[in-house]
C-alpha cells in the first residue's frame, strides 16, 4: 500500500470525523428536539448485523470508485486517491441518504413501490458515486465491464483490509448514520425518544436492538435481541438433546458425528441379519434383543447348520435344547459365528446324553 494511504497507525482527520459523526448528529438532533419542545433523549440502537454488512459494502464501493477513477492513468493509482475519494464518498452518501426519505414518501403514492433493503439502497448510491468518478478512459473503454475490472476491485479491497485502511469500527459509525437516514419506517433501528436519561436507560435494557452475546460456551457471536431466536436456531455451539433420544446433550456441530458413532441409540442391524433376522435395533438394546429372540436366532443358525433338514423337523430339536439349563446362556453369543459354535456344542451334549440313554435302555430292557 502506498504511503499516501493511512493505516492502523496515525488516524487521519477524515477518520476522526467518521468516528465523531454519530455523536455530532446526535447532538444536533437533541438541539432540534429542545427547540421543538420534544423528547430530548433518543435510543438510536441499530441492527448490528445489518450495520456490519453496510460497513462491508462501503469498503467495496470505495474500492470500485478508486479503481474506476484511475483506470489507465499512468500517474495515479487507487491507493493514491483513496483518502480523498473516501471523504467525497462519505459526503455524497450522507447527502443522498438524507434526501432519500423525502423521495420515498413521494414515490409511495405509487402502489407498485416496494421498500428496498438498506444494503440495496446504499449499493445503488455507491454505484452512482462510482459512475460519477469514472475517468474518461473508463467511460469509453470496454475494460470497465470486463472481468479484469472485478479482479482489480477485489485486489485493492484486499490491499486496504491488509493495511488497516478505514477500519471496520469507523465504517460502522458511518454505516449507522446511513442506515438511520434510509430506514424511514424504523424497521432496522429504534427511533424511540424519552424525556429523561433514566427512561432511556430503562428502555435500552428491553430494546429489541440491544446487543446480546450468545450464552453457549465456545460461541463468541453477538447480535441484536430481535435475532436471538434466529441465532439459537443455527448456533453450532448450542447444546441440544440427542436427536436419537439417548440421554446425552450434544453441541449442534457435534450432533451428526455423535449420532453415527458414539450414540447408544444408533440403529444397527441385528448380528444375525445374514441368517435371517431383519430387525434394526438401537445399539444399547442388543443384549435385550438377543435374549428376547434367542429361539428365533437358534432356529436360523440350525437352518444353516442343517441345510438339508426341513424347518419343521428342527422344532423338536430346539424344544430339547430349551430344556437344558445352559440354553439361556446362548443369548450371550452375539454373532453368527459364536452362536453356531455354541449350538453345535449343545447338539453334541444332547446326542451324547441321547446315546447314553439308549445304552441304558438296551442294558435294562
Amino acid at each position: 500500500m502506498q504511503k499516501e494511504m493511512s493505516t492502523e497507525g496515525p488516524v487521519s482527520a477524515q477518520e476522526n470525523l467518521d468516528v465523531l459523526l454519530v455523536d455530532v448528529v446526535s447532538e444536533q438532533k437533541k438541539v432540534e428536539a429542545v427547540k421543538e419542545g420534544g423528547p430530548l433523549f433518543s435510543c438510536g440502537l441499530c441492527d448490528t448485523e445489518l450495520v456490519h454488512k453496510l460497513a462491508q459494502v462501503l469498503l467495496m464501493g470505495l474500492s470500485a470508485a478508486c479503481v474506476d477513477n484511475t483506470t489507465g492513468d499512468l500517474f495515479k493509482s487507487p491507493a493514491l486517491v483513496a483518502v480523498d475519494m473516501r471523504k467525497e464518498m462519505v459526503d455524497y452518501l450522507t447527502q443522498r441518504s438524507e434526501t432519500f426519505v423525502a423521495q420515498t414518501l413521494i414515490a409511495e403514492g405509487n402502489e407498485e413501490t416496494e421498500v428496498s433493503y438498506p444494503t440495496e439502497i446504499i449499493s445503488i448510491f455507491l454505484d452512482d458515486f462510482s459512475g460519477l468518478k469514472r475517468n474518461l478512459l473508463s467511460r469509453v473503454s470496454t475494460w470497465l465491464i470486463s472481468e479484469r475490472r472485478e479482479d482489480k476491485i477485489d485486489e485493492f479491497l484486499q490491499e486496504m483490509e491488509m493495511n488497516g485502511f478505514w477500519l471496520m469500527r469507523r465504517r460502522e459509525s458511518v454505516a449507522e448514520i446511513l442506515l438511520k437516514n434510509v430506514d424511514h419506517k424504523s424497521m432496522y433501528h429504534c427511533n424511540m425518544k424519552f424525556d429523561s436519561i433514566e427512561e432511556l436507560r430503562a428502555h435500552k435494557i428491553q430494546c429489541n436492538f440491544r446487543v446480546l452475546s450468545c450464552s453457549s460456551e465456545g460461541c463468541r457471536a453477538s447480535f441484536c435481541a430481535m435475532h436471538l431466536e434466529k441465532h439459537e436456531s443455527t448456533c453450532p455451539f448450542k447444546l441440544l438433546p440427542c436427536e436419537q433420544k439417548c440421554p446425552e446433550v450434544i453441541m449442534r456441530c457435534e450432533m451428526d458425528r455423535h449420532c453415527i458413532t458414539l450414540c447408544p441409540m444408533k440403529l444397527m442391524n441385528c448380528p444375525f441379519y445374514l441368517v435371517g433376522c431383519q430387525s434394526a435395533i438401537p445399539r444399547c438394546t442388543l443384549e435385550q434383543h438377543c435374549s428376547e429372540f434367542l429361539q428365533t436366532h437358534v432356529m436360523q443358525v440350525l437352518r444353516v447348520i442343517h441345510k438339508d433338514v426341513p424347518a419343521r423337523d428342527l422344532g423338536p430339536w430346539i424344544e430339547q435344547m430349551e430344556k437344558l439349563p445352559s440354553f439361556n446362556q446362548l443369548a450371550q453369543a452375539q454373532s453368527v459365528r459364536a452362536l453356531t459354535w455354541e449350538v453345535k456344542d449343545l447338539e453334541t451334549k444332547l446326542r451324547t446324553e441321547e446315546n447314553e440313554l439308549n445304552k441304558e435302555n438296551q442294558m435294562n430292557p
